[in-house]
């Protein structure tokens, strides 16, 4: 556990980050269980206009993010590898130490569950990470399997979510900054490679480092003990001032998250499968997990499922989550839904209105073009079908 790490170590403070946001302009909203900022708003902005800032300032400089929601659960003991291997659709006991990888859990009935990432800490001691609102669902399921299905597992799992605070600092200058002000250890390259751990301090609390992205930029999660999370955030802050840091909220990162085409809540909403998310490359074909017994149902791989795609607006408006698309426009009599949109942002990076969407037979569509059809707001308009991964496909913004 945190707490564990470290030692005779006093807080100088124990302020909660809630309290910094508030202090610091951030208007909150609920997410999962949790209050978190939604945007860090100027005088007279809109929250577009906020979340397009502090979008555009990650992707031009760095951008820090509070991650503490994110829930955390320790999975410990000899058999805590092989029961990762049966959760997730993909590998965990060939992780290394020091290392993480990001994994895709299905339900029993094969339609997705949930995703995050998982370190291995020790040998037979790993640091599971869930979405926010899916920490005590996730939970349950680890302890239901445990208990009633594999009771013979030598494995404990632990809810650490409130043991840990976590920044994810990314964008252009984001190791500089780490480098500013961690001590005990370097990052660049050779030290902390694309989802490698390494453990350090800064401003005087031992802190744990992986180096993973979301956003599409170089990004890094530093985790403290939860006591000590304000102090630790106020040090990247400060070490980040000469380089343009910005504090982002939820409607710049869900920002960069569809632009980046990844997936979460929205999509992953208890009807998609792995193949409809184009996450398939993670479905392993050496291994049994939960789910795979059931994933290849005739109804699950139908060629008119539902498929994830990106949304481009032609009319240059914004779009709705929730939205129809549709092949012909009927505004008068709306019908023939093909699909919805599922998430939508204004997008800095492409100067233009995007959205995901999970459409009929999505990526065999790629390159033409629909309408959305959304009568209860009126809007309707043409867009254009693409890939769901509009910024930086190949990566290379995010491996340096």
């Amino acid at each position: 556990l945190a707490a564990e790490r470290f030692g005779d170590l006093k807080p100088e403070r124990l302020t909660p980050m809630h309290d910094w946001h508030i202090d610091n302009g951030a208007t909150m909203y609920a997410a999962g269980l949790w209050y978190r900022p939604m945007i860090y708003g100027l005088a007279g902005e809109t929250v577009e206009q906020a979340y397009v800032r502090e979008t555009a300032a990650t992707r031009e400089s760095a951008g820090i993010v509070d991650v503490s929601t994110l829930g955390k659960i320790a999975v410990q003991g000899p058999d805590a590898a092989e029961f990762l291997d049966r959760v997730y659709t993909n590998m965990f006991s060939t992780l290394a130490v020091g290392k993480a990888r990001y994994g895709l859990m299905l339900r029993e009935d094969g339609l997705a569950f949930d995703d995050g990432t998982t370190w291995r800490l020790g040998e037979q001691d790993f640091l599971m990470t869930t979405t926010t609102a899916n920490a005590g669902k996730v939970m349950q399921h680890l302890e239901y399997f445990l208990d009633v299905i594999w009771p013979e597992l030598k494995v404990t799992v632990t809810s650490v979510t409130d043991e840990w605070a976590g920044a994810a600092i990314g964008g252009p200058k984001a190791r500089a900054i780490l480098a500013a002000c961690v001590k005990g250890t370097a990052v660049d390259n050779a030290a902390l490679p694309f989802m490698g751990i390494v453990q350090g301090e800064i401003a005087g609390v031992p802190v744990m480092i992986c180096r993973l992205s979301f956003s599409g930029e170089m990004a890094f999660e530093v985790y403290s003990g939860a006591g000590y999370g304000t102090r630790v955030w106020e040090a990247l802050i400060e070490a980040g001032k000469p380089f343009g840091l910005v504090a982002y909220g939820l409607e710049a990162l869900g920002t960069m998250r569809i632009e980046k085409g990844h997936v979460t809540g929205a999509e992953i909403d208890g009807r998609t499968t792995a193949r409809d998310l184009h996450l398939d490359w993670m479905l392993s074909k050496k291994k049994p997990f939960i789910g795979s017994a059931m994933m290849d149902r005739e109804g699950l791989i139908a060629p008119d499922r539902l498929e994830l795609v990106g949304l481009i607006a032609l009319d240059n408006r914004a779009l709705n989550g929730g939205g129809h698309i549709v092949e012909e426009l009927d505004a008068a009599n709306p019908h023939d839904s093909i699909g919805h949109i599922t998430a939508c942002c204004y997008s800095p990076a492409l100067g233009k209105y995007i959205a995901l969407a999970l459409v009929k037979g999505g990526k065999g569509r790629h390159g033409t073009r629909a309408f959305v059809s959304d009568p209860l707001r009126n809007r309707f308009g043409p867009v254009e079908i693409v890939s769901n991964h509009f910024y930086d496909p190949d990566g290379s913004r995010m491996h340096g």
